[in-house]
C-alpha cells in the first residue's frame, strides 16, 4: 500500500509517500503558516497514485485507534482544540483538504494520545473533584504516541530483545519534549497530560507549572486568560528563559559565547528532563533503558552526553558510540542501564496506522470524549 503521510508541526509541516514500509518521497516544510494547504496539493501532486493519506492528528481524546475521517469524527475532533490550540488546528485544516484531494482515498487519522489510552487509572487521574474529572473529562491523555510506538519498536529491535519484556524510559526530545515509562510496549505513565503544556521544560512551551501561577496573573494583575495561555505556549521554555527563540541550537550557541540567561535556560532544561527520566523510571520499578527520539535528541550528541553527565540510572555515555550514526545503543558495556538513540520516523507509524485501519476496519466508530465535547461546544 502507498499512503501520503501528513504531518503537520508546531511551524513546520513533514510530507512524505511511504510505499510497503519504505519512504519513497519525501519533504520537510521548515516554516510553514498553518494556514496555506499549497504544500500538500504541489507535493500529492508530484507523486504516483497513493492508496490513502495518513494524517498525525495530536488530541484524539479517548479514541484508542486510527480512524477513517468523515466529518462528524472532524466535527467532534474540532472541539478538542482548545486542548492542544498549537497543533490541533493545523492537523484538521490540512485533514480537512486532503479528503478533497483530485485522488478521493480515504483518509485516516493517528492520533499522538491513542498511545496512552490504556494508562492505568492511577497514572491517568488527576486529584481533582470527581464531578470535574466526570463532567469535563479531565484526565491525563499524553502524547508524542506516534513516535514512541516506533521508537519502542526499534529499541527492542536494538537490544534484541521482545518488547514484551522490555521496561523502557522513553524521551521524545523536539521542540515539544516529553518522557514515559512503557511497560511490555505499553504506556504506564507519561509526563503530559490534559494537554502537551505539562511535564518537562520545552522550546517555547513552560512545561509543569505551579497551577496558581496563572490564577494569580488573572487575578491580581489582571492578565486576560487568552494572553497567559498564549505566553504559556509560545513564550515560555527555553524562548522565555533565554531570550531567544527556544531553538535549542541557538540556545547552545548564546551559552558558548557565555550569556547567563542562556547558561540558566539550559540548566533548567537539563534538570528538568532529568528529574522527569527519574520519576518516569519510577513507574517501570527498573527500566532495562532510555530511549532518546527525536529532533532535539537525534543532532545534538554533546546535549546527550551531558543529559548523562551525572551518571543518571546508571548511563555511561560512550564517546564513539554516541558521535556514530543511525539508530543505536550510545551506552557504554558498562552502563547499568542501556541508552538508545532511535531516528524520530512518525511517517512510518503513519503509514502502518493507516494500513491497519483500512485493512481492518472496525465494526464500529472508536470512542471518543463526549464530556469534553459537551464542556467546550
Amino acid at each position: 500500500m502507498r499512503v501520503l503521510t501528513v504531518n503537520p508541526g508546531s511551524s513546520s509541516l513533514k510530507l512524505a509517500v511511504v510505499d510497503g514500509g519504505v519512504v519513497s518521497a519525501a519533504d520537510h516544510v521548515a516554516e510553514w503558516d498553518g494556514v496555506t494547504r499549497d504544500e500538500l496539493d504541489d507535493f500529492a501532486a508530484a507523486q504516483p497514485p497513493v492508496d490513502a493519506v495518513s494524517v498525525r492528528i495530536v488530541h484524539g481524546g479517548r479514541r484508542r485507534a486510527p480512524v477513517v475521517l468523515d466529518e462528524d469524527v472532524l466535527a467532534d475532533l474540532q472541539r478538542l482544540v482548545p486542548l492542544a490550540p498549537v497543533h490541533q488546528p493545523r492537523s484538521l485544516t490540512l485533514a480537512r483538504h486532503a479528503r478533497n484531494l483530485p485522488a478521493a482515498v480515504p483518509v485516516v487519522g493517528c492520533f499522538d494520545t491513542a498511545f496512552h489510552a490504556g494508562l492505568p487509572a492511577h497514572a491517568a487521574t488527576y486529584a481533582l473533584p470527581r464531578r470535574w474529572r466526570d463532567h469535563y473529562g479531565l484526565r491525563r491523555y499524553g502524547f508524542h504516541g506516534l513516535s514512541l510506538s516506533h521508537a519502542t519498536r526499534r529499541t527492542a529491535e536494538v537490544l534484541g530483545r521482545p518488547l514484551e519484556r522490555l521496561r523502557l524510559v522513553c524521551c521524545h526530545l523536539g521542540a515539544g519534549a516529553s518522557v514515559t515509562a512503557v511497560v511490555g510496549g505499553a504506556s504506564v505513565d507519561t509526563s503530559m497530560g490534559f494537554t502537551p503544556l505539562e511535564g518537562v521544560a520545552m522550546a517555547t512551551r513552560c512545561g509543569s507549572i505551579d497551577p496558581g501561577i496563572p490564577l494569580y496573573l488573572v487575578r491580581e494583575h489582571g492578565l486576560a486568560p487568552s494572553d497567559v495561555e498564549s505566553a504559556l505556549n509560545v513564550d515560555s521554555g527555553l524562548a522565555g528563559l533565554s531570550g531567544t527563540s527556544g531553538d535549542i541550537r541557538e540556545v547552545r550557541r548564546a551559552r558558548a559565547r557565555g550569556d547567563p540567561d542562556a547558561a540558566l535556560a539550559l540548566d533548567v532544561y537539563l534538570h528538568r528532563l532529568r528529574r522527569e527520566i527519574a520519576a518516569q523510571a519510577v513507574s517501570t520499578v527498573e527500566p532495562d533503558a532510555v530511549v532518546l527520539t527525536g529532533g532535539v535528541a537525534e543532532h545534538q550528541p554533546e546535549l546527550r552526553a551531558e543529559l548523562f553527565a551525572e551518571s543518571l540510572l546508571g548511563v555511561e555515555v560512550d564517546a564513539d558510540r554516541n558521535r556514530g550514526t543511525g539508530d543505536r545503543l550510545i551506552s557504554a558495556q558498562s552502563s547499568r542501564t542501556a541508552a538508545v538513540l532511535v531516528t524520530c520516523q512518525e511517517e512510518l507509524e503513519l503509514a502502518r496506522s493507516g494500513e491497519s485501519v483500512l485493512a481492518d476496519p472496525p465494526t464500529h466508530a472508536p470512542t471518543s470524549s463526549p464530556a469534553i465535547g459537551r464542556s467546550i461546544r
